[in-house]
């Protein structure tokens, strides 16, 4: 670096800046009494990201690049030569209550010239000379922070709401089925000791009542083992077993038929039972196996239930990870599990889930809960672009050091005009009252600015692909950047400051704005 603190820009020579151009004679001279001119030869480091903010620099001569660490790689987000431009510690104004530290690293792309002025000098002249741009700066960045921060916090809670409403929907059908089989277990085992009573009070012999008991035991087994059979396979020995027993003067035999056929017993095993007790007997032990079936049958209904409910508990737990620290070792194919469980209400009948999980890839380090919501935000939003059905896909794989999601749906896709604003906050394309415009820029924030990864999209008719890319290594996400990492540069012109940038023609994406980072240098 070649410094000549002596060099100093003339008051005449700073006002073709325009920055300064409207600046009174007395404002010009005391920028010309405080700055510097100070130079970087091509491809030198003019100030490197996460350092204090010292300097706040203008760009006299040469061309810059504006550069940020993503997932461990440089990666380049501006670059210009337009004279004026300026960064650095564009937000020593604020003071203490905001991290002052090179949200970037900037660069000299050829031999560059830069009017230099001391970040707490910078802070003066705004604060002094502009009391009411202040205040209005002031407002807009607190206010923006806060409001950003009720409304992200807003979205949470809407689609905490949603997620509730689908959870209760999904554990009241298996409490629902517990209750019924409770119920009409209860009713089952009324009759079994009123049917073992008659058969005990017809002195039924000991050896008999033995084989009876075998037989009980028998129809448990076979009960257990269950039966493969088609519809109409079920319908056709429901109606043998039921013919069977009404040639024996059984009543109702249609309603024990079809207990019998589910437990795989048919008619040898009946007439087995009928020469073991007799015909005197033989319809109050038929009664009193059905009822041992029905009870096995339901048994069998409360446990799968028991056991559903369980995992939609353990989903909740897993999606909320309300018991882990925040930052953890999490396996993310249970993530995804847990949050398309939760979602499972919101699927349509038309859609079809597709799992393609490479099993082989390891558990890394994050932050559970807010990959969580990333996949909640990515999955419902393509639920909606297929109202009419389609395939929902979510595949992992792994790249070099980096483990990738994609979430793909074969919905409307997104239209090319409003592709590169999908990432900017409020946007939405959904009617007034459905969506807030907010899942994409928090998806973003986490995966970028927590994680240290990557989201990108493609999409075209029948095929919108969202990727989201985690870095594998910890040191890669041990560290969460400050929720005030804005790099704020300027132009005299109009810039895209305050968007993001979504390419579909390629997988990665120049991403440029305050929400991800970085603005741009120049605007042309």
């Amino acid at each position: 670096m070649s410094t000549t603190p002596e060099d100093r820009l003339t008051p005449e020579q700073l006002r073709t800046l325009f920055l300064f151009e409207s600046l009174s004679i007395e404002q010009i001279h005391w920028l010309a009494e405080r700055g510097r001119v100070e130079r970087r030869d091509a491809g030198e480091v003019v100030y490197r990201e996460g350092e204090p903010a010292t300097c706040f620099f203008v760009l006299l001569r040469g061309a810059i690049s504006l550069h940020r660490v993503l997932h461990g790689d440089d990666v380049e987000v501006n670059r210009t030569d337009q004279r004026g431009v300026y960064s650095g510690a564009t937000r020593a104004y604020l003071g203490d209550r905001v991290e002052q530290s090179y949200p970037h690293t900037m660069r000299a792309v050829s031999d560059a010239e830069f009017f230099v002025l001391p970040a707490d000098e910078f802070a003066y002249a705004v604060r002094t000379w502009f009391p009411m741009a202040l205040h209005l700066l002031e407002g807009l960045f607190f206010g923006t922070r806060a409001a950003n921060a009720i409304v992200n916090e807003r979205e949470r809670l809407l689609a905490l709401a949603s997620l509730s409403a689908g959870l209760t929907h999904e554990l009241n059908n298996p409490a629902a089925a517990a209750l019924r089989a409770t119920a009409g277990l209860r009713e089952r085992v009324t009759g079994m000791r009123h049917k073992l009573a008659m058969i005990a009070d017809g002195r039924l012999d000991g050896a008999a009542l033995h084989k009876l008991v075998g037989l009980q035991d028998d129809a448990v087994r076979h009960a257990a083992a269950g039966v493969d059979l088609t519809a109409m396979e079920t319908a056709d020995e429901e109606d043998t077993v039921s013919d069977w027993l009404e040639e024996r003067g059984i009543a109702r035999a249609w309603d024990l038929a079809p207990s019998l056929v589910a437990a795989g017993i048919g008619v040898p095993w009946l007439t087995e039972a009928a020469s073991t007790v007799g015909d005197e007997y033989f319809e109050g032990a038929v009664r009193w196996i059905t009822y041992t079936i029905d009870t096995e049958l339901m048994m069998g209904e409360i446990d799968d239930s028991v056991e559903r409910i369980s995992e939609l508990v353990g989903a909740a737990r897993q999606y909320s990870q309300l018991d882990r620290t925040p930052l953890q070792i999490v396996d993310v194919h249970a993530l995804i599990d847990a949050t398309l469980t939760m979602l499972q209400a919101k699927i349509p009948q038309g859609v079809r889930v597709v799992r393609e999980y490479d099993k082989s890839l390891p558990s890394i380090p994050a932050y559970g809960a807010e990959l969580n919501q990333v996949w909640t935000n990515l999955i419902v939003n393509a639920l909606d672009a297929m109202p009419d059905g389609g395939t929902l896909t979510v595949r992992t794989w792994r790249e070099d050091a980096r483990l990738m999601v994609e979430i793909a749906d074969t919905g409307v896709g997104i239209a090319k005009d409003i592709r590169p604003r999908i990432f900017e906050p409020f946007f939405t394309t959904k009617q007034v009252g459905e969506g807030t415009g907010l899942g994409l820029d928090i998806s973003y924030r986490i995966v970028v600015n927590k994680h240290h990864g990557d989201l990108r999209v493609t999409s075209e008719p029948g095929d919108t692909r969202f990727t989201v890319c985690l870095p594998i290594e910890q040191e890669a996400a041990n560290s969460e950047p400050s929720g005030d990492t804005e790099a704020e540069t300027g132009t005299r012109t109009e810039t895209e400051a305050g968007t993001r940038t979504a390419s579909a023609e390629t997988d990665s994406e120049a991403r440029t704005g305050a929400a991800g980072g970085v603005s741009p240098a120049a605007g042309g």
